[in-house]
């Protein structure tokens, strides 16, 4: 443990918002906990408009996290709230701010409160920026990213894309790329039988898995006609394979049930398009044989880490940090985002079988330490000679 940082406070979603940047937060402000830092999170009161936010609901369900500080107090879109949490951080000078970044619209609430804190010239201020610049693009969008990245000090990203896209704001400040860690706060895996059976998933499949929520960058109509193409080659129903699509829909969902409806695809698919809670996630991850992820672009992804922590192949398609963290051939497959090469790295993994990645995958998921990240966040705000 550092000397000199003692006292952290985290900046981001929390309990009992939900969603993968909640769940990151709380396990990150474990880890700092329990290497005997002083660490609690400043969360939320009010995070999207409900016109802004796609979902059903913003909140969890699920109990709050044992024994982590949760302060509900951040409201994103009301100016004086702002100034207030500014003082207050100001007055409580924890020795490191940690704030995530994942989206321009955060940047005036952020930028304003990290300007405030940062004038007791005590706390030093490391970002967290899963996104300079977002998937989908709003006018704004580089003017409030850049009044964000101007309130920190230095900079932690999870992918090479984001540390290129950052570089473009901030060139001089200190930037380090640090792997998203394993996602293992939601349980041991279990066998797959087991995982099945409470799912109501029939056993004798092999189950493609496409997990988490649905905008268009995460190319699902992709895949849907990487599947229309294996259907007309007989694939699917030669080797008894069928697609589970688990998560909530976070736009339009009649377009993606017509072009199912099109490709006459209803016998090869697993439709769970509620939002999944944390307490379940495993049964979805362990009941697969292969993690999908088509997407037309990405930085990094939560899924990836998720899919190492339960051992599962993935399936990754080669835009931003995705074929860094999945090597071929090893963790998974990597193709081209489009349907032709998704399926016939499907066929692929078909001929190659899940037990050829397991090895691999075991190796490669040492790398993925929460302590790593923390460490690395620690050191870049400690100023150098110290």
């Amino acid at each position: 443990m550092s000397q000199s940082i003692r006292k952290i406070i985290i900046l981001g979603p929390a309990h009992p918002l939900r969603g993968g940047l909640a769940s990151f937060d709380q396990r990150l402000c474990k880890e700092f906990n329990d290497q005997g830092y002083d660490c609690s999170i400043y969360s939320f009161s009010l995070q999207y408009p409900s016109f802004l936010f796609p979902g059903t609901t913003q909140y969890s369900t699920d109990p709050p996290p044992e024994n982590i500080r949760i302060e509900t107090c951040i409201n994103s879109v009301n100016p004086f709230n702002w100034l207030k949490i500014g003082w207050k951080l100001k007055k409580e000078r924890p020795d490191l701010i940690v704030v995530r970044y994942w989206l321009p619209f955060m940047g005036p609430a952020l930028g304003t409160i990290l300007r405030l804190a940062s004038t007791n010239r005590h706390s030093r201020i490391v970002a967290i920026t899963d996104n300079v610049l977002p998937h989908e693009k709003r006018p704004g969008d580089r003017i409030f990213t850049r009044y964000f990245l101007k309130s920190c000090q230095a900079f932690v990203t999870m992918s090479e894309k984001v540390l290129a896209d950052l570089k473009q704001f901030e060139p001089s400040k200190p930037a380090l790329q640090v792997l998203h860690p394993l996602y293992d706060n939601f349980g041991p895996a279990i066998p797959t039988n087991e995982a099945r059976t409470k799912l109501g998933l029939e056993q004798d499949k092999i189950l493609l898995l496409f997990f988490g929520f649905i905008r268009k960058y995460k190319g699902l109509d992709i895949l849907l006609e990487a599947m229309n193409l294996l259907n007309k080659k007989g694939v699917l129903s030669r080797f008894n394979i069928k697609l589970m699509i688990a998560g909530e829909f976070y736009e339009d969902d009649q377009k993606y049930k017509e072009q199912i409806r099109n490709l006459e695809l209803e016998d090869y698919l697993v439709l769970k398009t509620d939002f999944i809670p944390d307490q379940e996630v495993r049964y979805y991850l362990c009941s697969a044989n292969l993690v999908v992820q088509p997407y037309r672009n990405a930085t990094q992804s939560g899924v990836t880490p998720l899919s190492y922590h339960f051992e599962k192949p993935m399936l990754v398609t080669n835009v931003g940090g995705l074929p860094q963290m999945v090597p071929h051939g090893k963790a998974g497959l990597v193709c081209e985002p489009n349907p032709d090469s998704i399926a016939e790295a499907i066929e692929d993994f078909v001929r190659l079988g899940e037990n050829h990645f397991l090895p691999h995958l075991r190796t490669e998921k040492q790398k993925y330490s929460w302590g790593i990240l923390a460490e690395a966040l620690v050191g870049m705000a400690v100023p150098s000679g110290k």
